[in-house]
């Protein structure tokens, strides 16, 4: 039976997030560098004739219909492909974390699945099926950390002299989670940040910006600024990533991270140069996606 095993799936970080305005459908329209971590999912895919699509949890559970077995659906469909897979799924990534878990492993079986059903389709074909799947699906297979722009459609791979310093980050899971909408719904959320650039952000980019979302959450959810607080004890500063919960901080120099709460889940990251993926698709456009 073709199998392919051990494939990853990587999270990212926001290293900053703005809101800049809102659409008149009610979507906010943002700017953000997403930046690949090495912290993943392993997914493992085995080939099956029926056309029937199954998934394995070998980790935590997932709901019943996740975004996995969402995504192998979305391909089928968009491909007319006949073939099926058995997924299992390994997670470590942390659920309600604002680091795209669930978003990554959507991107891995496209990418995985656009291989073993010898599909040949190339990134820009992945990524018009991937935007109906979720906003962050997208930039989790153009292959490289991005500057985001829109509602989260337009990404501009960080390549060549654009691309991100390699460096440490201290990555903070508190035990509580967050709910993405009621963030986004609240009236005292700021929706009128300044444009930025990317000049802008090369010139300091760990430290550029702020998170729009993060007074909202940290008010919904306190352990947010407990976490972010910790960091400070260490001589570190934190932010949110994404919708939260987790905190992360760039880490200048080895820092022991021992000594938070027994129920938060903390890891020292590197960021990644590229997704371990890139190149399982052909490359003919990054860009936007329309």
């Amino acid at each position: 039976m073709q199998a392919l095993y051990d494939v990853p799936a990587p999270a990212k970080l926001n290293l900053f997030l703005h809101i800049t305005g809102r659409r008149p459908d009610g979507y906010h329209l943002l700017q953000s560098v997403f930046m690949l971590i090495d912290w993943c999912d392993t997914l493992h895919f085995a080939l099956r004739t029926d056309g029937q699509v199954s998934r394995e949890d070998l980790g935590a559970p997932l709901p019943d219909d996740d975004l996995c077995l969402r995504a192998a659906r979305a391909l089928q469909e968009a491909t007319g492909c006949t073939l099926g897979a058995h997924i299992g799924v390994l997670k470590r990534i942390p659920a309600q974390a604002g680091m795209g878990g669930g978003s990554s492993d959507a991107a891995t079986v496209l990418l995985a699945l656009n291989r073993l059903w010898g599909l040949g389709l190339s990134v820009q074909q992945l990524q018009h099926i991937a935007v109906r799947l979720g906003a962050d699906v997208p930039f989790f297979l153009c292959g490289h950390n991005a500057w985001v722009e829109g509602i989260g459609e337009i990404i501009h791979p960080l390549t060549g002299t654009q691309q991100l310093p390699k460096a440490r980050f201290a990555v903070v899971k508190p035990e509580a989670g967050l709910d993405t909408r009621e963030i986004f719904s609240s009236p005292a959320l700021k929706r009128d940040s300044d444009s930025a650039t990317i000049l802008g952000f090369a010139a300091t980019h760990y430290d550029f910006g702020q998170n729009d979302l993060q007074s909202v959450a940290q008010t919904l959810c306190p352990e947010v600024k407990k976490a972010i607080d910790w960091l400070k004890t260490l001589g570190l500063h934190g932010r949110m990533t994404g919708s939260g919960s987790a905190v992360f901080a760039q880490m200048p120099h080895a820092v022991d991270l021992g000594g938070a709460p027994g129920t938060w889940q903390v890891k020292a990251c590197e960021n990644l140069a590229q997704h371990p993926l890139a190149g399982w698709a052909k490359d003919e456009s990054f860009g936007q996606v329309p």
